[in-house]
């Protein structure tokens, strides 16, 4: 901390966490989360290996969105869980103003990406079954990956004014923050200035990108479902279901946890860390199970790359 005209600005932060646990919890969270950090690492590597590693596969727009997605979460769960596991273990370790900061971009910058990126495999699905013969043109690999670019670019844009303004804030008194991980509430609880703008764009931006996209999601795979109830039964119309009802799935837990968290925080109460940590740390576990496990041609991918088998 620094202290100007009588005042203790602060420098670094201390999170919270889970204050309440004591040392047998601490380390039996820690465990479980080093087990689920492994699992995301792995189950979503091997989706990325699959991609690079498979002719076919780098073809399809379907998968270079999902090759996209699983490095997405990749990263998105290395950018607080390594951080949570080193504070369960040293409690009151404090975090740097700019080490805090880069976290909280990073994190909600991802957040934002995922949402797109999950917009942009609704719109994908939508093509390909309501749209068959004019797909390759409407999907083709140029516009696909142009479609990959933007929502990278678009995701890390999105949030970067309300970050800057909150950053800018004066931060002075008590540097906890009540949380395992950098986050807008916190912040500006801790600030010592007023920032009601500042906070009201953080709040329309979160709201903005979940609404709008959940919207267009629901959207097309309501019309992938009417179009597919249309198709005769049989093993098309099996695997059209079989896809998307993975891809809802994802859709299910991922703006499910966020919505409770950041539309209505208020209903969120004492449990909004354990909704932030399903979203931060379970989400991504369970994704590349739900992608493999329901997609013949993924297990079939990985089967060839990882193990040599055909």
């Amino acid at each position: 901390m620094n202290v100007t005209n009588n005042t203790i600005l602060v420098t670094k932060f201390i999170l919270l966490g889970f204050p309440s646990l004591d040392w047998l919890s601490r380390t039996l969270l820690c465990a479980l989360l080093s087990v689920a950090y492994a699992g995301t690492l792995a189950g979503n590597l091997c989706i990325v290996w699959a991609m690079l590693r498979d002719p076919h596969l780098q073809r399809l727009p379907m998968y270079i969105l999902l090759g996209n997605f699983s490095w997405l979460e990749i990263s998105y769960v290395t950018t607080t869980v390594p951080r949570m596991l080193s504070d369960l273990m040293s409690p009151s370790a404090p975090i740097s103003f700019q080490a805090c900061f880069v976290q909280f971009y990073f994190f909600f910058s991802m957040g934002a990406t995922e949402c797109l990126f999950l917009s942009a495999m609704a719109l994908d699905r939508y093509l390909a079954i309501c749209h068959p013969l004019r797909y390759p043109i409407l999907m083709s690999h140029q516009l696909c990956w142009a479609m990959v670019a933007s929502c990278w670019l678009c995701g890390f844009l999105w949030f970067v004014v309300p970050i800057v303004l909150i950053s800018q804030l004066s931060f002075c008194g008590f540097n906890t923050l009540d949380h395992f991980l950098c986050d807008p509430g916190p912040l500006l609880a801790a600030s010592c200035t007023p920032a009601p703008r500042t906070e009201q764009a953080c709040y329309a931006l979160t709201s903005l990108i979940i609404f709008a996209t959940i919207l267009f999601i629901l959207a097309s795979y309501g019309l992938v479902i009417r179009a597919v109830l249309r198709l005769p039964t049989g093993a098309r119309r099996h695997k059209a279901f079989s896809t998307c009802t993975s891809h809802l799935a994802v859709v299910g837990l991922f703006y499910g946890s966020i919505m409770v968290t950041y539309v209505n925080p208020s209903a969120a109460g004492s449990s909004g860390k354990v909704v932030t940590l399903f979203y931060t740390v379970g989400t991504p576990l369970l994704n590349p199970l739900i992608y493999s496990l329901r997609n013949k041609e993924m297990k079939e991918a990985v089967r060839r790359t990882l193990l040599g088998k055909r």
